[in-house]
């Protein structure tokens, strides 16, 4: 038993791909191939997938039962002692982390400042903080 996903492919791949699997919803193929078909649809796949991604998860006689392939696609699969998982990439930060004082330290400093400035404008001196 096969899964086959295909993203942005091109419409003779999908063409092709319904001669050996039953397309269930677009770009997921199901289907029940032997590993001489499964092998000779993949590498057809990986050939004219241009800028599309494609992943195939098949069956396999080991402990999970299954294996994946991937092609141009972002997760990537890694064995952990024998048990095969999906390795998501980290997300990268878009914005950048800002230094400094705070904008509300920054507003208190300016009001502190406009109020000592009333004081010296009006001649009069401040009052004691003591």
């Amino acid at each position: 038993m096969i899964v086959l996903v295909l993203t942005s492919s091109p419409p003779g791949l999908r063409g092709d791909l319904t001669k050996w699997l039953l397309e269930i919803s677009p770009g997921v193929y199901v289907g029940n191939v032997n590993s001489r078909v499964r092998t000779k649809l993949w590498s057809r796949v990986t050939s004219m997938c241009r800028d599309g991604r494609a992943l195939l998860v098949y069956s396999t006689p080991n402990e999970q039962r299954l294996s994946f392939e991937v092609h141009d696609h972002h997760w990537e699969p890694v064995d952990l002692d024998g048990i095969t998982v999906m390795r998501r990439p980290a997300r990268r930060r878009t914005s950048k982390r800002r230094t400094g004082w705070s904008i509300a330290r920054g507003q208190r400093r300016s009001q502190a400042g406009t109020w000592r400035r009333r004081y010296d404008a009006d001649d009069q001196s401040a009052p004691d903080s003591t």
